[in-house]
């Protein structure tokens, strides 16, 4: 910098011309004339830095982010969750900004590049929280499926709680509070929402809104306030929408493969109370996530002792299929209330039918269009009036593919002795033992009842109430109760006798 102070200097104050300046200072004259018009001297590079320390893992990286083309946008590899796969992975010793800057190129020239803008805010502890839905993509039984999450954002201490589930109905929601308050050890005075139609009627001028009757109801039974955001401005709960994006990329990256839904929310509970060994960037405080909470949910209100009754009641009529209707969808109830109107109270895993204050059936919960839900116990009856359906019944078969093999080796028996007919509808009446027996002791009779070489509706039935009976020990007589009888002895008879009579013979 000196040089350049020297060379205008030299120029402007002096009066010297260039052809002299370059002289007195050893510079070019063209690198004289640069400094003379106002550019000042900066470091150039020659050719680009190589960055040795990601040689060995580059590849790996590259083949991550070229998979991430396959996946959900949102669920992408960032360049915190890159460098932490590689300490994970592969004992990365280098830092995290080589990796930030690294992938920050290469994501810019594969074409993944993305910018997020937030406001900041400093909120006031245990009064508010964030509440969203995102989307995002999961491998459950092997199957690439679509779920919806849940999430709820603490404004003070950014702790997080997010939840899957499969669709965005309004018990899910409720259910999806509850849970968070349990989460967070109590109930934020204020909850910020976007217009949700689980929550709101219809958006009136300014920040009015008409709400949902039932939404009405479960935060007035918390007591919390429902504060919503303008039409299109999901900045102004900026938290949460920022937890949607975080939790996909830090949670469910790589896609996680599940068993079933509960599987994948305990993992996603698991990462939430991980995250809060967090600090959070930019706050000016250094206490983590979980440090902050303990000062907040001191303050929260304090949960309901009895929980909310998220049920939802809606009428049906019993169809000739003996199902009723919940969301595109039929769950079977005995054959007895085919044509009736009754209740069908929905929770998020399951549906019950009620006839008269009285459950009828009781279902898990399913999803989509035209799925049946199907009891085969709910048919027996009509099946055993109309035992030449027994073959196509739809429940018969559901039932068939699972029950064990020694109830086809009972039906084949009784089919060959009493004839297709009698023989299958005595089958069906072994089938009604499960209506008031518990499932492995009846197929435990059937199988008993097969190794004895009983076979029929009576046998398996006797098995089972012996069951239901206790032993009596009786003990024997004494020898002088009655002379003559009780102090008989009674040898024990040779039967291989009789073995002669059948050559024949005599002894």
């Amino acid at each position: 910098m000196d040089q350049y102070e020297l060379i205008r200097t030299s120029q402007r104050v002096y009066k010297k011309s260039i052809r002299q300046i370059a002289k007195e200072t050893g510079h070019s004259r063209n690198t004289v004339r640069k400094v003379l018009s106002g550019q000042e001297p900066k470091y150039r590079r020659n050719k680009e830095a190589v960055c040795r320390v990601m040689d060995s893992v580059g590849k790996v990286v590259e083949q991550w982010l070229q998979a991430d083309r396959e996946s959900p946008k949102k669920q992408r590899h960032t360049s915190h969750r890159v460098y932490t796969r590689l300490v994970e992975e592969y004992e990365f010793k280098g830092a995290e900004s080589t990796v930030r800057a690294w992938t920050r190129e290469a994501k810019a020239r594969l074409g993944l590049k993305a910018s997020v803008a937030v406001v900041p805010l400093d909120p006031e502890a245990a009064r508010e929280a964030e509440v969203d839905w995102g989307i995002a993509w999961v491998r459950i039984g092997g199957v690439p499926q679509q779920v919806k999450i849940f999430c709820m954002r603490s404004r003070y201490s950014g702790k997080a709680f997010v939840r899957a589930y499969w669709r965005e109905r309004q018990e899910m929601f409720l259910d999806a509070h509850m849970r968070a308050f349990t989460f967070y050890g109590g109930v934020f005075p204020v909850l910020v929402y976007d217009n949700l139609t689980v929550a709101v009627k219809r958006i009136l001028r300014g920040r009015a809104r008409v709400e949902q009757d039932r939404f009405i109801a479960f935060r007035s039974y918390y007591t919390f306030e429902a504060r919503f955001c303008n039409p299109a401005k999901g900045q102004e709960k900026g938290g949460v929408e920022g937890l949607v994006g975080f939790s996909r990329r830090n949670f469910l990256v790589p896609i996680p493969e599940v068993r079933d839904l509960e599987e994948l929310n305990d993992l996603l509970e698991k990462r939430c109370v991980e995250d809060d060994a967090r600090r959070i960037q930019g706050r000016g405080d250094e206490r983590t996530i979980d440090e902050r909470h303990d000062l907040e949910s001191r303050r929260l209100l304090s949960e309901p002792v009895t929980p909310y009754e998220n049920t939802k009641t809606i009428p049906v009529r019993i169809s000739a299929y003996q199902t009723a209707q919940v969301d595109f969808n039929r769950y079977s109830v005995p054959t007895s209330y085919a044509g009736r109107r009754l209740w069908a109270h929905v929770d998020c895993d399951r549906v019950s039918v009620y006839a008269d204050q009285k459950k009828v059936a009781d279902h898990p919960r399913v999803f989509g269009k035209g799925k049946w839900q199907i009891d085969p116990l709910h048919y027996l009856e009509l099946i055993h009036e109309r035992i030449a359906s027994f073959d196509a019944a739809r429940p018969i078969r559901q039932w068939r593919s699972q029950w064990p093999d020694h109830y086809e080796r009972m039906l084949a028996i009784l089919r060959h002795r009493q004839g297709d007919s009698h023989g299958t509808r005595e089958f069906v009446g072994i089938l009604q033992l499960h209506q008031t027996y518990a499932y492995g002791r009846v197929e435990d009779a059937v199988a008993e009842a097969l190794q004895c070489q009983t076979y029929g509706l009576d046998p398996v039935k006797h098995i089972l109430v012996r069951q239901d009976r206790p032993v009596v020990a009786v003990p024997p007589l004494s020898a002088d109760l009655i002379p003559g009888v009780t102090d008989l002895m009674v040898g024990t008879s040779d039967v291989g006798r009789y073995n002669l009579l059948l050559a024949g013979g005599a002894q």
